[in-house]
């Protein structure tokens, strides 16, 4: 959780670690000046340039309290953006990105099914036909 901003531009975000212990940082710099908001948009994963929704992050920091800088790529056109994006897109992109995950383990799982029961099959045919001997293990 954040707390505001002082004028000074400090504010104090509690971190809970992977151990189970919280501890506060704090953070002494606004958001730099060079920074620029990226436009507004809703779905990350979906290119700008083609409309495809290959978009994955390649590099992701945060800037402030609230918003992350994201280096976004589209692998079907290279496209390619840095943004700062508020915390609520950036789960909303990290629910697509899970989303996605799961979609290529499962298609992963299926693969490796039909490629076990290819192989088994061969496996079956080729000691029917004894073209398998002892010297071959």
């Amino acid at each position: 959780m954040s707390q505001p901003t002082n004028s000074n531009g400090q504010y104090v975000r509690r971190v809970t670690l992977p151990s189970g212990r919280s501890i506060e940082v704090v953070y002494f710099e606004p958001l730099g000046e060079n920074a620029r908001p990226a436009p507004l948009v809703d779905e990350l994963h979906i290119c700008p340039e083609c409309d495809r929704d290959l978009v994955y992050p390649v590099e992701w920091e945060e800037a402030s309290a609230t918003h992350w800088e994201v280096v976004l790529y589209c692998p079907n056109c290279d496209w390619t953006e840095v943004g700062l994006h508020d915390q609520a897109t950036v789960d909303r992109f990290d629910e697509q990105l899970d989303l996605g995950t799961e979609a290529l383990v499962h298609d992963l799982r299926r693969l490796l099914q039909a490629n076990m029961e290819d192989e088994a099959d061969r496996f079956a045919a080729a000691l029917e036909a004894d073209a398998i001997l002892p010297e071959d293990f």
